[in-house]
């Protein structure tokens, strides 16, 4: 029997070819001889990089000769009036971010798979950019991986393929790209893939996984010039709102010693600790670019992760690595890794329905925010407001225990003990830190005898409070320092804070706890601070 081999596949958009998919930088060399095996009308690039000493070979002084060599190639095939590109060893850097389609892999997988059969997925949850892959010993069905589909992304699936297909291959992965195994030899590689768009422009998915239909991808091209104005006059605001943020658009080993550079208005000094869009701001001016005007520049404009030999270890588009939220004639929209997705409608008036009661008018103390820092804005509601204790960065965590913020202040509240967490931002990733830290909390002092004898001990054993600590008979209130408008309740928080203040409020309810959330306004000029406060 042939051997067995791993194929990565993108599916090229039906305006792209080898003539223009590839980077205008690209390293690659284009074969035009000596290929024996290439189908009629393919294309063959190939990356032949000379060999280079490791940086740790003089670091330690190695006397032995070592070298280390990167080889890989593109293979473009001519598909039913389309362009295929399989790839081998790194060179899917070399492809343009915008010239593939985004879920050429993932749809694929999703209609080929047998739907008990799933080994793995990679979900984004995009109001704090976490990505998170989970792994089942056995094949599984999809409630096994928690995949929440109303505020997570599915970016990758792997599994085992429904009968019908297990002539063409047993197993599939796939997120931008699709990747396969199989025993074919060249000859037969592009009925493979013919097989493959084939299964892509399929509907089986749709019946197969209704649930991941909360969160669809938007392909209306007039739609998304509409989209990508929002995009461009949201960036152009200084500082940019907080729907709108840079991060990197995929799985990274935060381990790696890395730092940040930007490019494609020529080379700077400037290098960044981290992903802001403040260093992306920074490299424009620093090439006399105040405003940016046509968003194919976020395109060309690359977000670079180097290594402490200046060595790249990954390359994006700052398109890529954007994540926004926006609304569009009243439908909420969200750009996520280049693609934009609709939010059904349906279930954001839901999120309204269940949310917006738990936001109050009005706050006995409360008062709007003078101060740049939160720790500063706690201590003075403290000081006005003898009966109020500030716990901001104590801890009631067990000994050994990771630490658990009790809450930043807390009072007695309508015959509760209430706990209120406050935050600066409405920034999706600070709040559902913010909303978590609400939950954390009470279900530990609810749970650990320890804890609630540090609680005890840091609101000083006052008398009035210790019965309600005895009791666990809690309150919580979220206190939002922002300028957004409280009339809108909970439309004045990103969509996927929604989301996340939903899932915070029902685990709450459940443990019969009740939850308030109230806008403090913020009096503060921010814009020229260097970042929000954590």
């Amino acid at each position: 029997m042939a051997k067995s081999r791993g194929f990565s596949i993108y599916l090229l958009k039906s305006t792209f070819s080898n003539e223009n998919a590839l980077k205008e930088d690209h390293s690659l060399e284009l074969l035009s001889e000596g290929v024996i095996n290439l189908p009629d009308g393919a294309f063959m690039y190939i990356a032949d990089r000379p060999s280079s000493v490791p940086w740790w070979k003089n670091y330690w002084g190695v006397q032995k000769d070592l070298y280390q060599m990167q080889k890989g190639a593109l293979v473009f095939l001519p598909i039913n009036n389309r362009w295929v590109v399989l790839t081998f060893g790194m060179t899917y850097h070399q492809l343009n971010d915008n010239c593939y389609e985004y879920d050429f892999g993932l749809r694929t997988t999703l209609n080929a798979l047998d739907p008990t059969k799933i080994k793995s997925t990679d979900i984004l949850q995009p109001e704090n950019a976490k990505r998170q892959r989970v792994q089942s010993p056995t094949a599984s069905e999809l409630n096994f991986f928690d995949l929440r589909s109303d505020e997570t992304i599915l970016k990758k699936m792997t599994g085992a393929v429904k009968d019908e297909y297990a002539d063409l291959f047993k197993n599939i992965t796939g997120g931008n790209s699709l990747k396969v195994s199989s025993n074919l030899q060249a000859d037969g590689i592009s009925d493979l893939c013919i097989n493959l768009v084939e299964i892509y422009e399929k509907d089986d998915y749709k019946t197969t996984f209704p649930e991941l239909q909360n969160i669809v991808p938007v392909k209306d091209p007039a739609l998304l010039d509409l989209l990508k104005k929002n995009l461009i006059e949201a960036f152009n605001r200084n500082p940019a709102p907080v729907e709108l943020v840079l991060s990197i658009p995929e799985l990274f080993d935060y381990s790696t010693d890395y730092k940040i550079k930007f490019s494609g208005e020529g080379r700077s000094n400037l290098e960044f600790t981290d992903v802001y869009i403040k260093g992306y701001r920074e490299y424009l001016l620093d090439k006399g670019i105040e405003e940016v005007e046509d968003v194919e520049k976020f395109n060309t404009h690359k977000l670079r992760i180097l290594d402490d030999n200046e060595i790249l270890i990954k390359e994006y588009s700052i398109y890529k690595s954007f994540l926004f939220d926006c609304e569009v004639e009243g439908k909420t929209y969200h750009l996520c890794e280049g693609e934009w997705y609709f939010i059904e409608t349906d279930f954001i008036i839901n999120l309204s329905t269940e949310l917006d009661s738990i936001f109050i008018d009005n706050h006995s103390f409360l008062l709007q925010c003078e101060d740049k820092r939160e720790d500063d804005y706690n201590i003075s509601v403290k000081n006005s407001n003898p009966n109020i204790i500030c716990l901001d960065k104590k801890s009631i965590s067990p000994n050994g225990q990771y630490q658990v913020e009790p809450c930043d202040l807390i009072y007695i509240n309508n015959n509760y003990l209430e706990l209120a967490h406050v935050k600066i931002s409405t920034r999706s990733s600070s709040l559902s830190h913010l909303f978590n830290q609400g939950v954390n909390s009470v279900q530990l002092l609810r749970s650990n005898n320890q804890a609630k004898d540090k609680l005890k001990e840091l609101v000083e054993n006052e008398v009035t409070i210790l019965p309600f600590i005895d009791e666990g008979k809690y309150s919580v209130t979220y206190g939002i320092i922002t300028k957004n408008d409280k009339a809108k309740k909970s439309k004045s928080l990103p969509i996927f804070s929604r989301i996340s203040l939903l899932r915070t409020v029902n685990a709450l309810r459940t443990m019969n706890i009740p939850v308030s959330a109230y806008y403090i306004f913020d009096n503060v000029d921010r814009k020229n601070l260097n970042q929000e406060e954590d």
